[in-house]
């Protein structure tokens, strides 16, 4: 076909609004003899609210004005946990633990003071919870009946995973200390109940003076201590013994992401050396149950991504995603494999019109990165390429439905959605690359792959473009300065000066800049080669920012002050400042704005 590059013959079929629409979200799923329950987002609103699903009926519990999200460590997670007749839920607004009954009566206020709440875990009449109070954090239980609290640890500078075993004798939990982040060094901690009820000192199972990565402890049936670890190179399914860890038959491959978040769920055990686990190959991916012979029983059927996992004695719960359909609430049958869908699930295109993900990878540097490529739709030949990416930068991309690549499909656009160097699903070796290599591998993995494409006669290098939000946003802007492979760019509140963001970031990611880039006193050269902001004369292409007002993490001068300096430099480039956001974008009015504003910028720039 013919059609004009960057264009569509019907760009309106899938417009900004619908793109954004289109992104709702699951997570956090739990189940009980009262139903199942998750948390869903909506854009069109920006709150959370937690759904129940029993007897075939679905409902939803939050009422109006509440809103089920942590902001513990800024980026949240476990916000809710089922109690015997109750949910109990950390309230977006004051960040405090309510329980709300499934009558339907008023949720009420468990908690009182300033500090927020997260990782909410419910065990004998007791809700145990990670606590932020400034810039402290420990562990706490509140008795559900009386609303005393207790507390249970203190003293670490991160806590996670409140785990109580099977019995009630033994606590278990995640902590680590500055500077080290959750997926480069923890430990996993656990302590005896005494007599008095009182917990005893508590001692390091794993993870003592050594560079591994613990995270999601369980407790078997029978209260044998498991948890996932990075030792053996991808974090895998490992169990205590009497002289240590063991590892559990497991596959080469990642069991879950990197833990930004508090609450993930990625594998649970089952009985003796058995259990139920998703785990990533080639960055897709894969859900079963390994059995104690070592054996598999796969459930991953017709998607690609998988998480928060729950069971019982019938089904598999999970949120799930695949490559043509948006993210769902499944009940997957343990007898015979059958999925019924709860919640979502819908395709906002047909399926003619949906282009599919096709797996990258490709030589870069000393390395190789990953990735996914989407072709544009209508038969566009050496179409303009978009990249993405991501954030964190320790995160990753997935082979699902991504409503906002295929807002760029149908305008003619190609997509390359990579997993650079340092990105989660490839094992501890490939996280560990970006190790003072942050606007370097990652930079050089961008640029690679424009010209693997191209080799391959699949875009046009000379319309390529590149996007990305957070670090990726970094990663946009150093790409910028230092190469000469894109047209233009787009930064959605990203980082230009990395020296300002450690100056005014939060506790959580206050050391991260170190591991990345280095020692800002004893690497001062190595800021200011890697600082955009400092090399903006070096841009010579558009640039199109994005930035909230309430911005804490990425604050709104850095990007104001990147684009004075291309302004002043003659260079073409516009901002478009959000008062009511923060570090991402929530409202479906603005992310529908961002989105559109950056497809009518990169058709000017085609245009000329």
């Amino acid at each position: 076909m013919n059609a004009t590059p960057g264009s569509s013959s019907n760009p309106e079929t899938f417009s900004a609004a619908q793109a954004v629409a289109a992104g709702v979200d699951f997570a956090e799923l739990a189940v009980s003899a009262a139903g199942v329950f998750w948390n869903e987002y909506r854009p069109e609103d920006a709150a959370c609210r937690i759904w129940r699903w029993h007897n075939g009926q679905t409902q939803f519990l939050t009422p109006q004005g509440f809103s089920a999200r942590s902001r513990v460590y800024e980026y949240g997670g476990g916000s809710f946990c089922l109690a015997d007749d109750a949910v109990v839920f950390v309230n977006e607004s004051d960040q405090q633990l309510y329980q709300q009954r499934f009558d339907g009566s008023e949720p009420q206020l468990i908690s009182h003071g300033s500090q927020h709440y997260g990782d909410v875990r419910f065990a004998q009449g007791q809700i145990f919870t990670v606590e932020e109070d400034g810039d402290v954090h420990r562990l706490v239980a509140f008795d559900l009946a009386t609303g005393q609290r207790h507390l249970l640890v203190e003293g670490a500078d991160f806590y996670a995973a409140p785990t109580l075993s099977p019995d009630g004798q033994r606590l278990a939990w995640i902590e680590w200390q500055r500077p080290h982040q959750p997926w480069t060094s923890t430990q996993l901690m656990c302590a005896e109940r005494q007599t008095d009820g009182q917990w005893a000192t508590a001692r390091c199972i794993a993870g003592l003076g050594a560079e591994e990565s613990l995270q999601q402890p369980r407790f078997d049936p029978q209260g044998r201590l498991l948890c996932l670890t990075d030792r053996g190179g991808f974090w895998q399914p490992w169990a205590e013994t009497a002289d240590g860890l063991i590892a559990l038959s497991a596959a080469s491959a990642d069991y879950s992401s990197a833990p930004w978040q508090l609450g993930g769920c990625t594998w649970l055990p089952l009985t003796e050396n058995s259990y139920l686990g998703s785990w990533s190959e080639d960055g897709i991916g894969q859900l079963a149950i390994r059995h104690s012979d070592g054996s598999l029983e796969d459930f991953t059927g017709d998607y690609s991504r998988f998480r928060s996992l729950a069971m019982d004695d019938e089904f598999i719960y999970c949120v799930a995603a695949s490559a043509v359909s948006l993210t769902a609430v499944l009940a997957i049958s343990r007898l015979d494999h059958q999925v019924q869908l709860l919640a979502g699930g819908t395709a906002p295109l047909p399926a003619e019109r949906i282009t599919r993900p096709q797996a990258l990878r490709y030589p870069s540097g000393d390395g190789e990165a990953h990735g996914f490529f989407y072709p544009a739709m209508d038969g566009v030949q050496l179409s303009p390429l978009v990249v993405f990416i991501h954030g964190g930068p320790t995160s990753a991309c997935y082979p699902v439905f991504d409503p906002r690549i295929q807002y760029w499909s149908q305008r003619g656009f190609a997509v390359a959605d990579l997993n650079y160097r340092g990105s989660t699903g490839y094992g501890r070796a490939y996280r560990q690359a970006l190790h003072l290599n942050w606007g370097d591998v990652d930079v050089e993995d961008a640029c690679a792959v424009v010209a693997y494409l191209a080799d391959r006669q699949l875009i046009n290098p000379e319309q390529a473009f590149i996007r990305g939000g957070s670090a990726g946003g970094y990663t946009t802007l150093c790409a910028l300065a230092y190469h000469r492979v894109f047209r233009a760019g787009a930064s959605l509140y990203g980082v230009s000066d990395p020296i300002a963001l450690a100056r005014a970031t939060h506790k959580f990611e206050g050391d991260y800049l170190d591991w990345l880039i280095g020692d800002p006193d004893k690497d001062e050269a190595r800021y200011k080669a890697r600082t955009p902001l400092l090399h903006a004369d070096q841009i010579t292409v558009p640039v199109i920012f994005f930035q909230g007002e309430l911005d804490a993490v990425v604050v709104p001068e850095q990007t104001r002050n990147m684009l004075d300096a291309l302004v002043e430099n003659g260079i073409p480039a516009e901002g478009h400042f959000y008062p009511d956001e923060r570090h991402g974008f929530r409202k479906a009015s603005n992310q529908a704005h961002a989105l559109e504003e950056e497809w009518k910028f990169y058709r000017r720039v085609i245009d000329g």
